[in-house]
């Protein structure tokens, strides 16, 4: 099933963890129409600006696949509503601008990335159909626990 033109539910569903340990991570119907709108709005936009594949790391979860990665079951990516991704040859740092600057999104977190290395950790977005709250942050470790704070 496209969700548009250069993304696949297939794609936004897919999970090594999922087919290692057997656990059905087909999303909702409900589900499926976030991812869709999630494509419209941010992925595809991100894919026409820079002409270059934009390459989901991860998309949707299942609550049971939340629990077997460690991830919270009311994290936005058990709704359909964000994708962590990256464009191989553009800084991280690049992309959550270009999406800060020229798109509508929800939480915007430019993930572990280091002004020494640009290609250094990932992009995560989130998209809602009601109310988008524009949050830009960058995560980052202290002490071994992940630490959020604000873009400036």
């Amino acid at each position: 099933m496209k969700l548009s033109n250069n993304f696949s539910l297939s794609e936004l569903t897919k999970s090594q963890t999922a087919e290692r340990k057997g656990i059905d991570n087909t999303p909702s119907a409900e589900h499926q129409e976030n991812l869709k709108l999630l494509c419209e709005s941010v992925l595809q936009p991100i894919r026409d600006h820079f002409s270059r594949v934009v390459s989901v790391s991860s998309g949707y979860r299942s609550p049971e696949l939340c629990v077997a990665i460690g991830s919270s079951t009311k994290s936005q990516h058990a709704s359909g509503c964000a994708a962590d991704f990256e464009i191989f040859g553009v800084s991280n740092k690049e992309l959550a601008d270009y999406i800060n600057e020229h798109l509508d999104y929800d939480q915007l977190i430019l993930e572990y990335w280091k002004e020494s290395d640009p290609n250094s950790g990932w992009v995560h977005c989130s998209y809602s159909k009601n109310h988008n709250r524009k949050q830009y942050l960058k995560a980052f470790k202290v002490d071994g626990s992940t630490k959020y704070e604000p873009m400036v």
